[in-house]
């Protein structure tokens, strides 16, 4: 890793998007495999329950349950481009939660691109309704700094 930024930028009012941008010194293809390998996502970020990197699949993860919501964060694939984007849905929460479990909507995008060390990759989690989903916002600003920290040490054990 030789570069590392956060940025929390506005789409529109009250909505927000998380976004991590790193290079790693390895190839797309090394990135693109710990995105995509179901027990490789598990070491970096959480135990993906059905994943497949394929349009239209279905897959969860599994966190905390809260109030009205059973924990469970579910995903649909959007979007893949073999070693340069993978897009997924992201849901989870409940409406008659406050705080965190609130409802949320959102889609995470991976776009990796070959720079000359290596390849860099910029995270996108986007769809935050704030103030509805201040805690999550806050909570996974942090959290997605260290998974794709996590993510480029995973992949570098790859190599």
């Amino acid at each position: 890793m030789t570069d590392s930024a956060l940025k929390s930028t506005s789409q529109d009012s009250g909505v927000q998007q998380i976004v991590v941008d790193e290079v790693f010194h390895h190839a797309p293809e090394t990135i693109w495999r710990a995105l995509t390998d179901g027990a490789l996502m598990a070491r970096w970020m959480m135990q993906p329950t059905g994943f497949e990197a394929r349009v239209g699949n279905r897959f969860t993860f599994q966190t905390t349950a809260a109030g009205g919501w059973d924990g469970i964060i579910r995903c649909e694939i959007l979007e893949v481009v073999p070693n340069q984007r993978l897009v997924y849905a992201w849901r989870g929460g409940h409406a008659a939660n406050v705080g965190y479990g609130s409802l949320l909507d959102t889609t995470v995008t991976f776009a990796l691109t070959s720079v000359g060390v290596g390849t860099r990759l910029k995270v996108v989690h986007a769809g935050f309704d704030l103030p509805r989903n201040e805690t999550a916002y806050t909570s996974m600003s942090n959290g997605w700094k260290k998974v794709v920290h996590n993510l480029g040490t995973i992949a570098g054990q790859q190599d």
